[in-house]
């Protein structure tokens, strides 16, 4: 299998996966979900229609395929729209079935917590294949570029107004006050675990600091050059405390993503190296890093 039939076989079991999330765990926990996803849960949840849902969330993705394929790239559109389609497909061929009972006595907390993992994990499978599950991920990866932040934390803003859509229907259809508290709990339970699990699974917009202490400066600023080609390094040299030894410490920033594969090539022009790094905020935004697409 290439490279190419990979990736989409990917992106169709991301696609499969956050179906199932969204079946068999999500939709029956009642939560709220983020962005326009929120909107059309809100309207199924107060309509009782599970097919509300699918024309609503239908309609609302095609809106934003078309921002990605205008903002984004054609090939994150087209990888998105690839996923988007096997959710639909996903959501009307499952049959029906229940794992957990979702009353809030019962196993509601199971639902939404392990619905977020699986969120999460599609989403994150999803965006390393320069693809997306659609909604706000679509604005999250235009906004990740244009300020470098995790893709995940624009779920926490798109939430905002989806929530509070949300609760107002809740209200609406029930006219208790503690039920839109409690979904309110659960929804915010569900984004937290989505989110997070988003964010520790894709690293492409997380900014790190590598410093390798070593004797070879020229060859350590080679090998990252030769691993980033748009990435550049600074060398200072530094005395050891101890040995009294000439070393230098050569630093470069790169995304998380990046990290493993130039760590590789570090150590194999100077496995004596002393290398550490840290996470960095606040980069410019002049910063480059590759497009999704």
């Amino acid at each position: 299998m290439n490279r190419l039939h990979k990736s989409y076989t990917v992106i169709v079991f991301a696609g499969i996966l956050y179906a199932i999330a969204l079946k068999y765990f999500i939709l029956p926990s009642k939560v709220i979900l983020t962005g326009t996803e929120g909107i059309a849960t809100a309207l199924s949840y107060y309509f009782e229609s599970f097919n509300l849902f699918i024309v609503l969330y239908v309609i609302f993705q095609a809106l934003l395929l078309v921002f990605a394929f205008a903002r984004i790239s054609r090939v994150f559109a087209l990888r998105s729209l690839v996923v988007v389609g096997t959710v639909v497909l996903t959501l009307l061929i499952l049959p029906e079935q229940s794992f957990a009972r979702p009353e809030p006595q019962n196993e509601r907390i199971i639902l939404v917590i392990f619905g977020g993992l699986l969120a999460g994990v599609a989403k994150a499978l999803a965006f390393k294949n320069r693809g997306s599950t659609g909604d706000e991920d679509i604005i999250g990866a235009y906004y990740a570029t244009k300020h470098l932040k995790p893709v995940g934390s624009i779920a926490v803003i798109a939430s905002v107004g989806s929530t509070a859509f949300g609760l107002i229907v809740d209200f609406l259809k029930n006219g208790e006050f503690e039920s839109v508290v409690n979904t309110l709990m659960y929804t915010c339970i569900y984004i937290f675990v989505s989110t997070e699990t988003l964010n520790d699974l894709y690293h492409k917009f997380k900014i790190t600091m590598l410093a390798i202490i070593t004797r070879q400066r020229d060859a350590i600023g080679q090998a990252i050059s030769d691993s980033s080609s748009h990435r550049t390094y600074s060398a200072h040299p530094i005395t050891g405390g101890r040995s009294g030894d000439s070393y230098y410490v050569v630093r470069t920033i790169i995304t998380q993503e990046e990290l493993p594969p130039m760590i590789t090539s570090i150590q194999a022009i100077d496995p004596d190296c002393f290398y550490y790094y840290h996470d960095v905020e606040g980069v410019s935004s002049q910063y480059y890093i590759t497009p999704i697409g």
